[in-house]
């Protein structure tokens, strides 16, 4: 096989690869910045792993007969060229990581949430039922939807303060809206986790750890535990549902009324509305 076919091939395996890894559709912001990172990671690794692996083969074959092989002769230029062109990737890589790790979606903190809108940010308190727990992270927006996770030995109750409502199998939340998920437990550490959204933080007693998403896909998505907390640690399922606006509202005043739920895809949300739960003032 001559240079020119063996190139060929080469550069259709290199596409074909880089075409497998094309990010697929995204359900939040959170998602979607993990797969462009991602991508991005692997479109600089596909290439570098198939070249060092055809070096390899080529080397092999072209000196499996050589009986007395010589030491290797120092070439500077090759020493340099591989030298910067290994700090231009390792620079490509720690700048694409920073921006998505930075993002106040990806993690959330007190600094990247009053870096935002400082005055706005001065004026909201974080919506929860234990006032007293440091780490809730208040809103950037009152147009933002505020939601609790209280986990315990073996399930969820999901909260919203501000509108008197509590679920116990569904977390519903409405789309292409910014949503804080404050989150906390009852007993042992447990971890809210929804792959399909991009969403992992986990739940430790006396404290609240806030994450931020927007969904922009509606649909019913898993939650579950993904810290082991028990004998009952594979019974922390729950359904997390993404709305359009309106039926989010329908929702929240269907559980406020009492009437039965009927929110999930599958029927088996079993809500109910409780009385108003004070929250510090916004």
């Amino acid at each position: 096989m001559n240079k020119t076919r063996l190139g060929r091939y080469a550069l259709l395996v290199v596409g074909l690869m880089l075409a497998a890894t094309e990010p697929v559709l995204a359900q939040s912001v959170n998602a979607d910045l993990i797969y462009e990172l991602n991508a991005k990671l692997l479109y600089v690794a596909i290439p570098i792993t198939l070249l060092v692996q055809v070096i390899l083969v080529y080397t092999v074959w072209r000196f499996k007969d050589n009986d007395d092989p010589q030491p290797t002769r120092e070439n500077r230029r090759l020493e340099i060229t591989w030298t910067v062109a290994t700090a231009i990737i390792l620079l490509f890589v720690g700048i694409a990581a920073y921006t998505v790790l930075g993002n106040p979606v990806i993690a959330l903190t007190p600094d990247s949430a009053e870096g935002a809108q400082p005055q706005a940010q001065q004026e909201l308190e974080p919506s929860v039922t234990h006032p007293n727990r440091s780490g809730a992270i208040a809103p950037d927006s009152r147009e933002a939807v505020e939601v609790e996770i209280d986990a315990f030995q073996w399930g969820w109750e999901f909260i919203y303060p501000e509108a008197g409502v509590n679920s116990s199998t569904e977390l519903v939340i409405p789309a292409n809206k910014p949503v804080y998920l404050h989150i906390t437990s009852r007993d042992v550490i447990h971890a809210v986790h929804v792959p399909a959204l991009g969403l992992k933080q986990d739940a430790i007693p006396g404290q609240y750890n806030t994450i931020k998403t927007i969904a922009t896909e509606p649909g019913t998505y898993q939650l579950y535990c993904a810290e082991f907390c028990g004998s009952g640690h594979s019974k922390m399922l729950a359904n997390m549902t993404v709305m359009p606006q309106d039926e989010y509202q329908a929702w929240l005043n269907q559980q406020q009324s009492g009437s039965s739920p009927n929110a999930s895809a599958n029927g088996s949300a079993n809500s109910s509305a409780i009385a108003p739960v004070a929250a510090n003032p916004a």
